[in-house]
C-alpha cells in the first residue's frame, strides 16, 4: 500500500480531507506478525490500554527471553496463565491460537497470496478469533489497503460525528456503508485517520 497515494484519493472527499489536515498521518508499516498480534489481540479484548499492557508484559514473562513460542504455550500449565492476569476464556483462546498456529505453520504463511477474505475465513476458525480481531490484523499487520470494519465501536461513532448521522444498528450500518463507497480502495487509511481523528478531538 502505497500512503501518498491513498491519501492524495481521500482528499477528494472534503469531510475525510478535513480530518487528513487536522492530524498527524498515523504510522502505516505493517507489523506483518500475525501469531504475535493474534495473541496481544485477545489479551487486550475488553481491557483498557494500560491494563490490557501490563496482563500482556506478564504473558510475555512466563516465557525464556519473553517470547511466547507456540509450542511454549501449548504445554504451560493453564494455571500460570491465570496467575498472569488472563482469564479461563483468554488461557483457553491463547492455547487455540498457539494449537492452530502449529497445524497450520502460521508464522511462515504466505499472506500475500491470500485475498482479505480468505484469511478472514481462515483465521476465525480459531475459536476466539472472531471478524472484527482478523480485520484488525488485515490493517495493522498485513497492511491491506481497504479493509472496512463497520461493526467497530469507534469507527461507528467517529462517522456518526463527521457526518452528523441519526441513525442507529443496521441503518447507520448501511448509511456507513455508502459514505465509505467514494474512500475505494483506501478505505483502510480512512479508517486509521478517523480513530486518531476520535482520539485527538
Amino acid at each position: 500500500m502505497n500512503p501518498d497515494e491513498a491519501i492524495l484519493h481521500l482528499h477528494k472527499e472534503p469531510n475525510i480531507s478535513r480530518i487528513i489536515n487536522s492530524i498527524k498521518i498515523p504510522d502505516f508499516t505493517p507489523s506483518q506478525k500475525i501469531y504475535d498480534d493474534l495473541l496481544e489481540s485477545i489479551i487486550s479484548q475488553q481491557l483498557s490500554v494500560k491494563v490490557a499492557s501490563v496482563i500482556y508484559s506478564r504473558f510475555l514473562n512466563l516465557f525464556p527471553d519473553n517470547y511466547p513460542h507456540p509450542e511454549l504455550v501449548n504445554s504451560i500449565e493453564f494455571d500460570q496463565l491465570r496467575k498472569a492476569g488472563l482469564s479461563n476464556q483468554k488461557a483457553g483462546y491463547i492455547q487455540n491460537v498457539a494449537s492452530f498456529t502449529l497445524q497450520h505453520n502460521l508464522e511462515n504463511k504466505d499472506w500475500q497470496n491470500m485475498s482479505d477474505d480468505d484469511i478472514l475465513g481462515f483465521l476465525t476458525q480459531i475459536k476466539g478469533v472472531g471478524p472484527w480481531t482478523v480485520q484488525m490484523l488485515l490493517m495493522f499487520s498485513l497492511g491491506r489497503p481497504d479493509v472496512f470494519p463497520i461493526d467497530d465501536l469507534g469507527i461507528q461513532q467517529g462517522m456518526a460525528k463527521i457526518f452528523g448521522l441519526q441513525e442507529s444498528g443496521k441503518a447507520l450500518k448501511m448509511k456507513m456503508v455508502e459514505l465509505a463507497e467514494p474512500w475505494r480502495p483506501y478505505r483502510t487509511v480512512a479508517c486509521r485517520y478517523i480513530w486518531r481523528w476520535k482520539d485527538t478531538a
